[in-house]
């Protein structure tokens, strides 16, 4: 099978290439175009899949489907960006049709709970890797920034923390649990649920705010040194999930939920006004800390001591903790 027959077979016919607003031309000419209202800035992110480093060589493909789209849709949460539509580069070891039909479903499906829209790509031979580049549009002037957290604040995370990082075991195959606990962390992991509409609804009122990838400890590092401020994390206020709980043990919990990663919730600051209106609409938003004059981020254990974090998230180069 050729490079353009595979295209039009798998990608071009799929459900999540049929266009829609904001899409003028998608798949078939040399650019996509994308129209964007007047007042409205465009929001652009690329992320990259690796096998082997990023998910297992024999990943079930519809699984992969859906979480490579994911994984870069909630980088237009952080941001409070309203999706458009998305790119795929896709490298494959070989061309196996029972492969691409179940990837391109599983891609299909988070395109469609996402609202994004398949617009172009490429595909080449080599080992199996994915590119995606998401779009979106966003108020001019009021996109979530990690720059803008002020003291005073509340730090606060859009959900139960730490159920990608304990679903590893169980994708690693380290594990074997086939109880519901572990269909639900399988679920957080294969399929998480990026908060889209949770980061439009921040947009005018959180004052800072990014996407859990990394470990809420690094991503947090984030946002104290865009601010420069100090981000003080209470370990006890941390929301955990039933599954993780029943699953692990207590201390390995809060760990994932601390510097695990895989999670894509949103983590922001808010100031205290703000959190009775943003929690009546979003009842798991929860507080985890605060924003003080300082910088780096610091960790208060279940006793309020400050605690140092045996890892602080994911790093490609370099080891963990760094």
């Amino acid at each position: 099978m050729g490079e353009f027959e595979l295209i039009r077979r798998f990608f071009a016919s799929a459900a999540c290439a049929a266009g829609g607003e904001g899409i003028a031309l998608g798949i078939g000419d040399d650019c996509a175009l994308l129209h964007l209202p007047a007042g409205e800035q465009l929001a652009v992110s690329t992320d990259t899949l690796v096998s082997g480093v990023h998910f297992p060589q024999d990943a079930d493909p519809y699984r992969l489907g859906q979480r490579a789209l994911a994984v870069s849709a909630s980088d237009l949460a952080a941001m409070g960006a309203t999706p458009l539509a998305f790119t795929l580069a896709l490298t494959l070891p070989d061309a196996r049709v029972d492969w691409l039909e179940e990837f391109a479903l599983g891609l299909s499906s988070m395109a469609r709970d996402c609202h994004l829209s398949l617009v172009g790509g490429d595909t080449t031979r080599g080992p199996l890797s994915l590119t995606l580049t998401v779009f979106g549009r966003v108020p001019a002037g009021r996109a979530l920034t990690r720059a803008g957290a002020r003291p005073g604040d509340l730090l606060c995370v859009g959900g139960s923390l730490g159920d990608g990082a304990g679903a590893l075991p169980l994708v690693l195959g380290e594990r074997e649990d086939s109880s519901p606990e572990a269909h639900y962390l399988l679920q957080r992991y294969w399929a998480p649920q990026p908060q889209l509409a949770l980061g439009q609804a921040l947009r005018g009122r959180a004052t800072a705010a990014l996407d859990i990838s990394d470990g809420l400890l690094a991503d947090c590092g984030h946002i104290a040194a865009a601010s420069s401020v100090a981000l003080w994390v209470e370990a006890a206020r941390l929301p955990l999930s039933p599954a993780l709980q029943q699953l692990f043990p207590r201390d390995f919990a809060l760990n994932c939920a601390l510097a695990g990663g895989d999670d894509y919730r949103l983590a922001f600051t808010l100031p205290a006004n703000e959190l009775p209106a943003v929690q009546a609409a979003w009842p798991d938003v929860r507080v985890v800390g605060r924003v003080e004059a300082g910088q780096g981020v610091h960790l208060l254990d279940a006793a309020g001591n400050e605690s140092r974090p045996p890892a602080l998230g994911y790093q490609h180069f370099g080891s963990q903790g760094d």
